[in-house]
């Protein structure tokens, strides 16, 4: 498949923003990640990416040079720098990587730029650290540098799911970016979103079950590599879970039997598509491997509306601009 505009990712994870940015017209000239059963999912289901392997899978070690001029380099770089639900260290954590990503957009020098984090990003202890973000983006001539909270439900995701997209046009571009609006019609339920896959071996309380699955999911929790297993979260989120009548103590195998009693669990499969993932988009690894995936994942859908915005900014070029 030709696509029209070129991008790298950074921290692609298990492919989320990656199938939102090809959604939207971006080839892949490269995906760095890290983690092994991460890289194998974008190979399984993209043979054709170009998902780097080796030494330069750690960003930290990735060289950007021989991808200069690629269109986008997007990324969702670690969250728990910022994340309310750690200490919130910022630049003093050694998992902020928004420093390596700025050193491969000066490498590359896009025509745009795309990174996601948690909503924290935005709390005030951090001010300083997003001008100072922008300050470093301006100097390389991305005069058009914003970020925005977005809810994922506004775009058709049946989850809580806030993020922080910041968005960055070159000097070339800029003036014709504008973020993208909400969806008419909200988001359908986790009950009716699963319905298909709960009643698939004929479950007998599906219907009962859809009844009190009434309302969108709360945010899927994917857990770190040091902390966290195939469950939907701490306490609080499994109480949420639980007033939809979903076990979020752990996750399941199978949908349930035809004769199961009480709240049943959710599959990696079932979690997928409340996270926006085409049901053919498979992952590797075992279960909490591929838990992990899924509930790290930016959503698809959100990826996709943004990087459309994205697309519309940089078809067009700013005659007077300096290249």
């Amino acid at each position: 498949m030709r696509h029209e505009f070129s991008s790298i990712e950074l921290c692609a994870g298990g492919g989320g923003q990656a199938l939102g940015l090809e959604r939207a017209g971006f080839g892949h000239e490269a995906l760095v990640e890290v983690d092994s059963w991460s890289r194998k999912t974008l190979i399984a289901n993209r043979p054709n990416w170009n998902v780097i392997d080796g030494p330069q899978s750690d960003l930290t070690k990735f060289d950007g040079a021989p991808y200069r001029g690629v269109d986008l380099v997007a990324g969702g770089v670690p969250c728990p720098p910022f994340s309310r639900a750690g200490k919130q260290l910022g630049a003093s954590d050694e998992r902020d990587l928004f420093p390596e990503a700025l050193r491969v957009i000066e490498q590359v020098r896009p025509k745009a730029v795309m990174l996601e984090n948690v909503r924290g990003f935005l709390d005030g202890v951090f001010t300083d650290y997003r001008l100072q973000l922008r300050e470093r983006l301006n100097r390389l001539g991305y005069t058009f540098v914003d970020w925005q909270l977005l809810q994922a439900a506004d775009y058709g995701v049946p989850q809580l799911r806030p993020r922080v997209v910041i968005v960055a046009i070159h000097s070339r571009y800029a003036g014709q970016f504008s973020w993208p609006t909400r969806h008419e019609r909200p988001a359908s339920s986790v009950g009716e979103t699963l319905r298909d896959m709960m009643s698939s071996k004929g479950w007998s309380q599906v219907d009962s079950w859809i009844g009190k699955a009434n309302s969108i999911a709360p945010t899927i929790v994917g857990g770190s590599k040091k902390h966290g297993g195939p469950d939907l979260g701490p306490t609080r989120a499994r109480k949420a879970w639980a007033q939809l009548g979903v076990d979020g103590s752990t996750i399941a195998n199978e949908p349930p039997e035809k004769d199961f009693l009480g709240n049943p669990k959710l599959t990696v499969q079932m979690v997928a598509r409340l996270q926006g993932f085409p049901d053919e988009w498979r992952f590797q690894g075992g279960k909490t491997a591929a838990y992990r995936q899924v509930g790290n994942a930016f959503p698809p859908p959100v990826a996709h509306a943004v990087a459309q915005r994205i697309v519309e900014a940089i078809s067009t070029r700013t005659l007077y601009a300096v290249a």
